[in-house]
């Protein structure tokens, strides 16, 4: 009997066989293609599990998603825009197998809670601070959901001084302000010539102004934003991974400060904000907890 992990993003596909503790030793991935989305995972998940009987499934997903449901619809996935009922796929494809969907940013906080830099602590919240800016939340060991599954949605929390219009819809978000992309479009804008976000915190580290100032902007907004997410649910963690966080002391000096500065109430005056453990495996790590311990 086979419990199975699926990750599924913008960029890239992951699945892989969870062992007992919910962790994924032996992944395989694949690029996310324009089109054919589902027949990608399906492809993926065969090769996985070989002939073996699968007993479960734990799915992360890019979102928005509708856990209940089973649906999901992810910005950065345009083939599913419209809506796909994934659970449902892979139920089709693994017939009696218990499938468990969740927010990718939730799977990711679920894995650095059992396995990774939340370890012991059973309140914590959790960024993934990348392309995007995507977030999940436990509370007493489970993933908090909401009422549909979203909860977390911390990139889409309006920042301070945000007025660039986001993908969402909406004005001003987080991710306008503190994504990877959106850093490298602020310090353009401000005569920076490179491209990517590994070049600014590279341009950052060796002292260019501009790309110290655009991850100081960065990091103050994300400062900002865990600051307040931490006085609404209560937590005195934050975990933060994606590969824009590893931009360094330019971004995380910023970051610690205003988290400091704006968490003053006596039950968040302790607020931690710290590196992710699990890396790129978080999210997958976290599916393979769903399919084992269910949430």
């Amino acid at each position: 009997m086979v419990a199975l992990a699926l990750d599924i993003g913008g960029t890239k596909i992951a699945a892989g066989v969870a062992e007992a503790d919910g962790t994924v030793p032996r992944p395989a991935t694949t690029p996310t293609p324009r089109s054919g989305v589902w027949d990608a995972c399906a492809a993926l998940l065969r090769e996985v599990v070989g002939s073996a009987p699968v007993t479960s499934v734990g799915i992360a997903s890019a979102g928005p998603v509708d856990a209940a449901a089973g649906m999901v619809w992810p910005i950065n996935i345009d083939e599913w825009s419209g809506g796909f009922e994934l659970a449902g796929a892979v139920q089709t494809l693994f017939p009696g197998a218990s499938t468990q969907l969740a927010l990718d940013g939730a799977a990711a906080a679920l894995g650095e809670y059992h396995h990774g830099a939340g370890r012991g602590t059973p309140d914590l919240l959790s960024l993934v601070v990348s392309t995007g800016i995507g977030g999940g939340v436990v509370l007493g060991g489970h993933i908090t959901a909401g009422r549909t599954g979203n909860a977390g949605h911390i990139g889409h929390i309006v920042v301070p001084g945000g007025t660039d219009p986001c993908t969402c819809g909406g004005i001003g978000c987080l991710e306008t302000v503190a994504s990877g992309p959106s850093s490298v479009r602020w310090a353009r804008a401000n005569g920076w010539r490179g491209s990517t976000g590994v070049e600014l915190a590279k341009a950052a580290a060796s002292g260019d102004a501009v790309a110290l100032a655009a991850l100081d902007r960065a990091g103050t907004a994300l400062g900002q934003a865990i600051a307040s997410a931490a006085a609404i649910i209560d937590v005195d963690l934050a975990v933060i991974g994606g590969g824009f966080a590893h931009a360094g002391p330019p971004l995380w000096d910023p970051l610690r400060g205003a988290a400091e500065r704006h968490a003053r109430l006596s039950f968040v005056s302790n607020l931690r904000v710290v590196p992710a453990q699990l890396g790129a495996s978080g999210t997958l790590v976290g599916a393979g907890g769903l399919a084992v311990y269910g949430s």
